[in-house]
């Protein structure tokens, strides 16, 4: 997988406490990659990090703040990484209102903070900074959002997220413009789902809470729209443009050094209600509609095109809507009686991995 470019490196991964960094860090390690995370201690939610047993199996477990300049630099001069993955952020929109103040020092503060060391190292690297799909200036139109579309934000989640992508952008082109020493991307992904989420205010978590309290799923906008894919999907897309970065020439490098989406099809492109019916089907639960007119503006239609990474990657989604949901599910209900969350995720992995290799996906292909 990758072209094998992962075995042996060195990885500097932020946020690899969360949810999204736990799966990255398991993929990592099973690709043979030496891997350094930084973040600070996993919030009461954030359970799948210790189920998955990783502090132990990392070459650094290290606790720290994205606001502590000298840390992030000292990290970084001491453990020198082929690649960074910069995951480490304040991510539910919900949370933004409450602690917006927090929320924008964490996500544009933080993001330059990590920006910074790297450029005063001067050590050479490739970088992936994760943003979001709400990054953009949503103008609630059915047009697939594409990376030169302007940045915006309604709540202070989205905004933040659009001001780290400018911050991420004015990096680029005033120090690593030529690609020569750092190489800096960032992404873009659509709803993230996947097993181990217990994050509040999260369709998934709330209807797996929901129904093991044997309660409907309380539903607070059925009618928006969302890309939603499988958490392996975009890992696969950071992992594969990472590879390609760090191997092109430095004309190509310049040219990848720039926004990706990493989205799933249009078909995956559902209603919140769509989404919880097939959820229901797989558990026999109910859902109930939970709206809310004064509830805290959240966008109601959202979706990516990912011409981009299709052409210049040759990154294509693997699950569709259905195999997404599925597999979602599987992992919520298998993991109680589960002998291992890490065989079980591991399991997953590979399984993923094996659909993209029977649909001839460029990354999971054999290179000789």
């Amino acid at each position: 997988m990758f072209n094998n470019f992962y075995k042996d490196k060195r990885i500097f991964l932020t946020g690899h406490t969360g949810f999204k960094g736990s799966w990255l860090c398991e993929w990592l390690l099973s690709l043979g990659a030496e891997v350094h995370g930084y973040a600070r201690d996993p919030q009461a939610h954030e359970t799948l990090f210790d189920q998955l047993g990783l502090s132990q199996r990392l070459a650094i477990d290290q606790r720290a703040d994205l606001a502590d300049l000298c840390a992030l630099s000292a990290a970084i001069a001491i453990h020198k990484p082929d690649v960074i993955f910069h995951l480490a952020a304040q991510p539910i929109v919900r949370l933004s209102y409450e602690q917006p103040i927090e929320t924008f020092a964490t996500n544009v503060i933080g993001t330059a903070n990590l920006l910074e060391a790297i450029r005063t190292s001067g050590h050479p690297c490739t970088v992936i900074c994760i943003t979001t799909d709400k990054c953009y200036e949503n103008r609630e139109w059915l047009y697939s959002y594409r990376e030169q579309d302007a940045m915006g934000g309604y709540d202070p989640y989205s905004a933040s997220k659009g001001a780290a992508e400018l911050v991420i952008a004015s990096y680029r082109r005033s120090y690593f413009g030529d690609a020569k020493t750092v190489r800096l991307a960032s992404v873009r992904a659509g709803n993230v789902i996947g097993g181990g989420d217990w994050a509040p205010d999260r369709i998934i978590p709330d209807c797996f809470r929901a129904s093991k309290n044997g309660i409907p799923i309380p539903v607070r906008n059925k009618i928006a729209t969302r890309p939603w894919q499988h958490v392996l999907e975009p890992l696969s897309g950071y992992l594969w443009l990472a590879a390609k970065l760090a191997s092109a020439d430095d004309d190509s490098a310049v040219t990848l050094a720039s926004p990706f989406n990493f989205g799933p099809t249009l078909q995956s492109n559902q209603t919140v209600a769509r989404l919880v019916e097939e959820l229901c089907k797989h558990t026999g639960a109910e859902w109930h509609d939970a709206s809310d007119p004064h509830a805290l503006h959240e966008a109601s239609k959202l979706n990516l095109a990912i011409d981009k990474a299709f052409h210049l990657l040759e990154w294509q989604p693997v699950w569709e809507f259905e195999e997404t949901v599925r597999a979602t599910v599987e992992w919520y209900l298998n993991a109680p009686q589960a002998d291992s969350i890490a065989g079980l995720t591991r399991q997953q992995i590979q399984g993923y991995i094996n659909d993209a290799t029977v649909r001839n996906v460029k990354w999971a292909q054999i290179s000789i």
